[in-house]
């Protein structure tokens, strides 16, 4: 998959899930969304916004004297850019430290290990049968 996969900081977070929830939406429609837990005025909202259109984490759009904001990144995306900057950073690109660290660190239902073994069987699958074949003579 060759999606951007985007670092988002915290306000902007907070911002694109209100976007993905309301979408399409104005401004004073995300911070009142967001009011019960950040007390950010319009103009700071207003500014989160046009900020993450110019790194195009949204898109906006001008009907008359009011401009409509959109999600330009999946929720899969921006949880993809986040889990790279972890596995970059914390684990030094190294997965199995990763996945062991949440492993030891979570409560693991039986049934979340057995969907995370039916994940990493199905992978495995996907990866073997999209192997070339080689041909002999």
């Amino acid at each position: 998959m060759n999606s951007p996969s985007p670092e988002l900081t915290e306000a902007e977070w907070a911002i694109i899930k209100a976007v993905w929830e309301l979408q399409p939406c104005p401004a004073p429609t995300v911070q009142e969304h967001l009011a019960p837990s950040h007390s950010w005025a319009c103009s700071t909202v207003r500014t989160l916004l046009d900020r993450m259109v110019a790194k195009g984490l949204l898109t906006s759009e001008k009907l008359r004297h009011l401009t409509l904001y959109r999600a330009a990144i999946t929720r899969e995306q921006a949880q993809l850019g986040e889990l790279r900057y972890a596995l970059k950073h914390a684990f030094d690109g190294a997965l199995t430290p990763l996945v062991e660290c949440l492993l030891n660190s979570e409560k693991i239902s039986p049934a979340d290990l057995d969907q995370l073994e039916a994940l990493v069987a199905a992978k495995r699958k996907a990866n073997t049968s999209s192997k070339p074949r080689s041909s002999k003579p």
